[in-house]
């Protein structure tokens, strides 16, 4: 039987939406406002007046992109354990509480122990495997098979990512740039983030969400006449190839994409001018405006998707993938275009991030909330949490590929990374919108909306 979750409405969603909104955007505030300081801390030199480790760029943006792909592998654990045992309740919960002790041991390792940075990093890891996955999982369960309200509440969902993506990097960037704080007053400043989002869960979570998310979804599937232990349909099996079959794009997407904390980030912080009335803005708040353009063209997108969707004209979540990969290319155009300003006046305007950002935006909100709204849509029930995990495998294999590109900018230049990524996002960008019919078919009406 399906969990109901309580009565009432916010903007014509289920109020359990805007909770799991606030527990997302602490969670988030503590991920990207870390983010926008690791690989800052990484390549900060130990004498410096704000010491942290000393690594090269390469050696940095190396272990940038070790970490953020391993925090994308473990979801897939930890949504198979909330399927099994836990619960997505308490496995969100849970996360949020290891998560923090991970930002607090790594802002204690702050200079020079890089072995106990190591190990904060390595607990974030494992919180975030709990947390990842089952929460997002829990935004489609508040909504049944064919709501038309499904893909604008993963946009609204997204907002709330991004909320805390904007105010993250701006309050942690503030202390850990800082010499009078210190980088590791960021990452404590992160860990606060954390904490506030279990105390969320802790005072809240019973009246928005009444019993959604307490039991495990295979037992929960089993006492409700679902066939928890049974084998996959032949619908099953094609609409999980649909979800494989745009893995590659995605990760393709998340390579590109995750150059903001890497390449770019380096970027902001050493080409780019940054004066404001004889005052230097913090490289690591350029991080935030990504994060303020989702907040204001989200709105937008999940206005449009829902009245095309009322009229029978929203396209497919392919064909929507297609279109942010295009966009992403644009962004990259754009990078290039400042790469070529640098290379012939030096330091260039902030403009030209701001527009590659803006650029980004649109791709983003093209891809990941139709991803997410798309895997709870496609994934057998029983199996909710797991398959969801198997989605945020593409951020894990975005963000290594991530890494070991940027690390080749000493090499090859920055230019030729920008324009290897115009060039290869537009390509993949056609042939995905070329398969859309056949991925469409293999979802089995998983897309259609209920009147």
């Amino acid at each position: 039987m399906r969990v109901q979750p309580p009565s009432g409405q916010i903007l014509g969603h289920p109020k359990g939406l805007f909770l799991l909104f606030s527990l997302e955007m602490w969670e988030r505030f503590s991920y990207y406002g870390m983010r926008a300081l690791l690989v800052l801390t990484l390549v900060a030199a130990t004498g410096s007046a704000d010491p942290g480790f000393g690594l090269t760029n390469a050696e940095a943006l190396r272990l940038y992109s070790y970490f953020t792909a391993v925090v994308w592998f473990t979801p897939i654990i930890g949504g198979w354990i909330a399927d099994r045992f836990l619960g997505q309740r308490r496995a969100v919960f849970l996360g949020a509480l290891v998560m923090a002790c991970g930002q607090f041991i790594a802002g204690s390792s702050i200079p020079g122990n890089l072995p106990l940075f190591e190990i904060g990093l390595t607990v974030l890891v494992l919180g975030n495997g709990l947390f990842k996955a089952n929460i997002s999982t829990m935004v489609g369960m508040l909504y049944r098979p064919g709501d038309a309200r499904r893909d604008s509440a993963f946009t609204i969902f997204y907002m709330g990512i991004n909320l805390g993506g904007l105010i993250g990097p701006l309050i942690c960037s503030t202390f850990g740039e800082n010499p009078s704080f210190g980088w590791r007053y960021g990452y404590y400043a992160a860990g606060i983030g954390l904490t506030l989002s279990a105390v969320l869960q802790s005072l809240f979570a019973k009246s928005f969400l009444g019993d959604l998310g307490l039991r495990p979804s295979e037992h929960a599937a089993t006492q409700g006449g679902g066939a928890g232990k049974a084998p996959l349909t032949h619908e099953e099996m094609q609409r999980i190839q649909v979800i494989f079959m745009l893995f590659v794009f995605c990760v393709l997407f998340w390579a590109a994409f995750e150059q903001q904390g890497g390449l770019l980030n380096l970027f902001a912080a050493n080409k780019t001018d940054r004066m404001i009335s004889g005052w230097e803005m913090p490289a690591g708040w350029l991080q935030s405006a990504e994060s303020l353009f989702i907040i204001l063209l989200g709105p937008v997108f999940a206005t449009v998707w829902t009245r095309l969707a009322g009229r029978g004209r929203n396209p497919s979540s392919p064909v929507k993938m297609a279109l942010g990969l295009v966009f992403s290319a644009c962004g990259f155009a754009t990078m290039l275009g400042a790469s070529l300003e640098t290379a012939a006046n030096g330091k260039v305007s902030m403009a030209w991030l701001l527009i590659a950002y803006l650029f980004q935006t649109m791709a983003e909100l093209c891809i990941s909330p139709v991803g997410l709204s798309m895997t709870t849509k496609l994934a057998p029930a029983r199996f909710a949490s797991a398959i969801m995990g198997i989605w945020f495998l593409t951020n894990f294999g975005g963000n290594f590929v991530a890494g070991q590109v940027g690390a080749l900018a000493d090499q090859m230049g920055e230019a030729a990374i920008f324009a290897g990524f115009t060039v290869t996002l537009c390509l993949f960008g056609g042939i995905l919108w070329l398969l859309s019919p056949r991925l469409v078919r293999w979802m089995h009406g998983a897309e259609e909306v209920n009147a």
